[in-house]
């Protein structure tokens, strides 16, 4: 349960840190997920891995989260579940059909932000429509972070040798 925080009652299991910084974040969802009760189980416990994961709609409509890696249940049996399998998505229908327009757009495409439960205990994937950074917003964007920490960096060394 190392993963495990509590941001606003929601209790998250896993974040994709990549897609915050290879994506612009332009509209953010929340989709339910269709999942067998020892991935529910396994989620509880805090391991899951977003890292390679990617969201795809077929030619039905239905939205689908594909790579994302939910390792067995540890005292499962023999009903355990494959821990890269697709899992279904559950969006409105009209939504669907927005993001689908959306990614026939040059750039777009949607990626999936984290894994947690909501203050029910449902488990929800935070989906977004998102445009791929170039190189050199990637290398201003991280220089930017830096930046942002060396001044708070300065900030707690003034306020530190200011009281003393």
């Amino acid at each position: 349960m190392a993963k495990q925080k509590k941001v606003e009652g929601d209790q998250v299991v896993a974040r994709n840190k990549r897609a915050r910084h290879d994506y612009e974040i332009e509209d953010r969802y929340e989709a339910g997920i269709a999942l067998t009760g020892t991935e529910v189980k396994s989620l509880r416990e805090g391991r899951a891995s977003l890292a390679e994961a990617f969201i795809s709609i077929d030619k039905r409509g239905e939205i689908w989260l594909e790579g994302a890696n939910i390792p067995e249940y540890l005292n499962g049996t023999w009903n355990n579940h494959a821990p890269k399998r697709k899992r279904k998505l559950l969006l409105h229908a009209a939504q669907i059909e927005k993001l689908g327009r959306q990614i026939q757009a040059k750039g777009y495409t949607i990626v999936p932000l984290s894994i947690y439960f909501n203050k029910d205990g449902r488990a929800k994937v935070e989906i977004a429509l998102a445009r791929g950074k170039k190189e050199y917003d990637k290398r201003q964007a991280l220089r930017e972070e830096q930046d942002k920490r060396e001044a708070q960096r300065m900030l707690r060394y003034r306020n530190m040798h200011a009281r003393g």
